[in-house]
C-alpha cells in the first residue's frame, strides 16, 4: 500500500478519503479469498477495521475513534476531534459477490459537528464509475433524470410508513443495500430520497450525511431536528437524505401519519 502523500496527510477530507478507498481495496482482496457466507462478513468487518485503526493511529494518533467494530471507549466524548468510522456498510451484500452495493464510511467529528466525511463503494471502481465521494470535493448533484420521485429502500426489509409515503408522493421504491449507498444514490441521481426509521447507529450515517450536505442535500432526522453525532448514546435510529426541494413533503406527511403507518 502506498502511503499518503504530504497533502493529504494535512487535509482531514483527502485523509478521509484516502483511508476509506485503502479500506475499499483490503476488502475487494479478501473477496477474492475463497471465503463465504458469514466467514466472508467476518472476514471483511475484521480486515477493514483493523485497517483503518492502524492508519488512524498512524496519520492522527490523538484522535479518537468509534467504530461500528471496536469497542466504544467514553474517552471521545470529551475529544475535540473524533473519527466516526464504519469499516464495511453493507456486509450482505459484500458477502454475495459481484454486488456492488456496500461501501466503507470515515467522517470526522469536531466540536459538535462532522467536519469531513467520505464514502467509497469500492466494487464500482471496476465499471470505470466514480467510487469514492468526499467532503474534499463535494459531489455536484446532478439534474433529476426521473419524472417520478424515486425513494431508496432497504431491499430486504422496507418500512411500511416508507411505502405509505411513496403513494403519498406517487414515487417509486428503488431497493439496495447499505445506508451509506442509498445516501449516495441521491447524491447520483439514482433516487432522490432515502427516508429511514428502522434503527441506525451513528456509523451508519455519519459520512455518508456528511457528503449529501457537502453536495447541498436536505439531511435531518425524521422529525426534521438535527442529526448529533458523537453521543454518549450511540443509536441514531433515523434519518432523512433528499433533495432540498422534497423535504417539506416528505415532513410533513411524517408529522402527519407518523412512522408507523
Amino acid at each position: 500500500m502506498t502511503a499518503p502523500t504530504a497533502e493529504i496527510i494535512a487535509d482531514d477530507h483527502l485523509l478521509a478519503a484516502w483511508l476509506a478507498e485503502r479500506a475499499g481495496e483490503r476488502l475487494l482482496e479478501v473477496r477474492t479469498q475463497g471465503l463465504e457466507g458469514k466467514e466472508l462478513k467476518d472476514a471483511g468487518d475484521q480486515a477493514a477495521h483493523e485497517l483503518l485503526m492502524g492508519l488512524l493511529a498512524t496519520y492522527r494518533p490523538d484522535d479518537a475513534v468509534l467504530s461500528e467494530e471496536g469497542k466504544d471507549d467514553k474517552a471521545r466524548l470529551s475529544a475535540p476531534r473524533v473519527w466516526i468510522i464504519d469499516p464495511l456498510d453493507g456486509t450482505r451484500e459484500f458477502s454475495e459477490p459481484p454486488r456492488d452495493d456496500w461501501a466503507v464510511h470515515v467522517a470526522l467529528w469536531s466540536r459538535g459537528d462532522l467536519i469531513a466525511g467520505a464514502v467509497a463503494q469500492p466494487a464500482l471502481a471496476a465499471s470505470a464509475i466514480q467510487s469514492t465521494f468526499h467532503t474534499g470535493a463535494a459531489p455536484v448533484v446532478p439534474p433529476r433524470t426521473s419524472e417520478r420521485i424515486r425513494i431508496a429502500v432497504s431491499r430486504s426489509r422496507p418500512p411500511a410508513f416508507v411505502q405509505a409515503l411513496a403513494e403519498e408522493l406517487d414515487a417509486e421504491l428503488v431497493p439496495m443495500g447499505s445506508a451509506g449507498v442509498k445516501m449516495m444514490s441521491v447524491v447520483r441521481d439514482i433516487s432522490d430520497a432515502y427516508v429511514h426509521a428502522g434503527g441506525q447507529y451513528e456509523w451508519d450515517s455519519a459520512a455518508p450525511v456528511a457528503v449529501a450536505r457537502a453536495a447541498g442535500l436536505f439531511t435531518s432526522r425524521v422529525d426534521g431536528s438535527e442529526l448529533r453525532y458523537n453521543q454518549d448514546d450511540v443509536y441514531l435510529p433515523d434519518v432523512i437524505v433528499c433533495r432540498p426541494e422534497l423535504s417539506e413533503q416528505i415532513l410533513a406527511f411524517i408529522e402527519k401519519h407518523g412512522i408507523d403507518a
